[in-house]
Parts: C-alpha cells; structure tokens; sequence
C-alpha cells in the first residue's frame, strides 16, 4: 500500500527536524534541519555524550567554542546519514547585530571546513530579523547558502527574497497557534481550524504563490507543523521540514490519497502584485502585523532560552575537566 508518505515525496523534498541523529538515520531525508532547542535536548540523551565530551575536550576551557563545536559536530553527524543540506543555526542572542551574525556564521562555515565538509553542505540558519536577512546577504554573495527561519510574515518573506537567500522556513503551526489563542478568547469552546483554512497553511501558501509568481529562486520550506493535516495541505511546497513523530505518523497505512496542493505553473497566472519592500517599510509591515511580531520575538526568546540551558551543561563539563 503506497502510504501518504510515499505519496507526499512525488511532490515535495522531505527534511527532517530533529537534532537526533538516530531518527534522521532511520528516515533517510533529503535534509536536515537543527535549532537550539533541538540540539539541546539531543545532548542530553546518552547517546550523544561523545559529542558533547568532544567539543569539551577540542575548547580548552572557551565556552564560546565549546558551544559552536557542539553545533557543528552534530551537523557533521548528521551529514554521515544526508545527501543535501544540513542547518545549523547562528545563536539567536544575535539576532538583531549584523556584524556579530556573520562573524559567528564564517566561523561555523570554517570549523565545518576544519572537518573536511564544504559549505556547499551547510545552511547557515539566522533569525530574519532585518539585521539577519542583510547578514544573509552578505553571507549568499561570499557562496555561504543560508536559511533564514522564523519567519511569520509576507514582509519577512519578500525580504529574504530579495537579499538572496537560499532558502525560508515559515513556521505554520506557531502562527496557527497565535490565531487559535484569539479565537479562544471569544470562544472557549473553539476547537480547531479546519485543515485549508488554518493560518499556517494559508500564510505559506500565501508566500509560496509570490515567489512563483515573480520569480524568485529562494526555496519554500513549510516548518513547525502541529498536525499531519497541516503538512497534507502544503504538498508541493518545494521543501517541508518535519518532525520525525509526524513522518512515522504519514507512514503509516491509510487509505488516503493526496495530491498536490501548491503548483507553482499555476501560480504565475494569478493576480499577485509585488510589493517593495525596504527596512522602514519591513518594520512597519511587521509592526502592523500583531503575530508576526510576536511570535518573532517568542522565537528568539526561547532559540535563547535553550542557548542558555545547553551553556549551563556544557558549563559543567568544562568545571569538571579543570
């Protein structure tokens, strides 16, 4: 029985979204994509102590490195079980400092170099704040391919768009969150969207159609799904990023058939007009934008958060070996 798995890679390149290295084993994705919270509760299962005790052991004591050595050596990791990209994502605590983002993304690149893998295998994963999406860039015009995640709103979209970037993560579930939030407000008893018309789906479809629309060759990946419905209404987006709970939940039997649901032929017919869009009008886009601006700064709190929890292990481990 051809599974809704199966039926969905017709359509779309699968990525994995996990920070365990074992389930990306198993699935076999086209790629792979990590965030702070991810790799931060990989490193606390036993399995992945020698990575940690490694990048331990190769800091002497900088912190600061010992938690870039961390990142790149689960991606090089995961890269053992990929044929395409892995991300790795820059510490969200620089989400808003230009500079700072493309020092730590150049020094990422470099230590990946160190291990014999070329950039061409890394996105580097930067927050599209405006000052990470002018880092990315930068980044794209040195051949450091990116991905620019958290990404809530058109504005954030058509901004990536136009500096380059390789590829988007637009979040569906955390929108479809923000929106079910409100709706409880009024209601307590509201239950759920219907899968074609969550928020989520309808924002990526939304992004999907302007890039096809007018041209641009910056990759859609549909990400943070809460539900397989979700995932079934955004077939044929160029790249869905999906926790591995969800894949083994689409592998299973079933007897439904899906199709494509986002076709880009069909995109370039349709009446999209294309918006300029510069940083005061991206802030004020955004600023006007009540989710958006949100759920961009929730994002980067907690990418932090987790950023923080993480040093406090490898903080231990460092005592430890004094």
């Amino acid at each position: 029985m051809t599974t809704r798995y199966d039926q969905l890679l017709e359509h779309t390149i699968v990525v994995c979204d996990t920070g365990d290295v074992d389930a990306i084993a198993k699935i076999k994705p086209q790629d792979a994509t990590t965030n702070p919270s991810l790799i931060t509760k990989a490193a606390q299962q036993p399995q992945y102590a020698k990575l940690i005790d490694a990048a331990v052991e190769s800091s002497l004591g900088d912190l600061t490195l010992a938690m870039d050595q961390v990142s790149v050596n689960f991606g090089a990791e995961i890269i053992k079980y990929i044929p395409g990209y892995v991300s790795t994502e820059v510490d969200a605590r620089l989400s808003f400092d230009t500079a700072a983002t493309l020092e730590k993304a150049r020094k990422l690149i470099g230590m990946y170099k160190d291990k014999g893998i070329d950039k061409s295998r890394i996105l580097i994963k930067i927050a599209a704040t405006w000052e990470g999406i002018q880092a990315a860039k930068v980044l794209e015009l040195e051949g450091i391919t990116c991905n620019l995640t958290l990404i809530f709103s058109l504005a954030q979209a058509i901004a990536c768009a136009e500096a380059g970037a390789t590829l988007i993560s637009p979040f569906v579930g955390r929108i479809m969150d923000f929106y079910k939030a409100e709706e409880i407000k009024n209601d307590p008893n509201f239950k759920g969207y219907e899968p074609s018309s969550d928020p989520g789906v309808i924002s990526v479809t939304e992004i999907y159609h302007y890039y096809k629309k007018h041209g641009y060759n910056t990759i859609v990946m549909g990400a943070s799904f809460r539900n397989v419905d979700e995932i079934i209404e955004l077939v044929g987006c160029d790249r869905l990023t999906i926790a591995p709970g969800l894949i083994e939940e689409l592998k299973k039997p079933s007897k439904q058939v899906i199709g494509k649901k986002l076709d880009a032929n069909k995109s370039i017919d349709m009446n999209i007009d294309k918006i300029d869009v510069d940083e005061k009008s991206f802030r004020m886009m955004n600023c006007m934008n009540a989710m958006a601006t949100q759920k961009l700064a929730e994002g980067i709190r907690g990418f932090s958060a987790a950023i923080v929890e993480l040093e406090t292990i490898i903080k231990a481990k460092i005592a430890a070996k004094a």
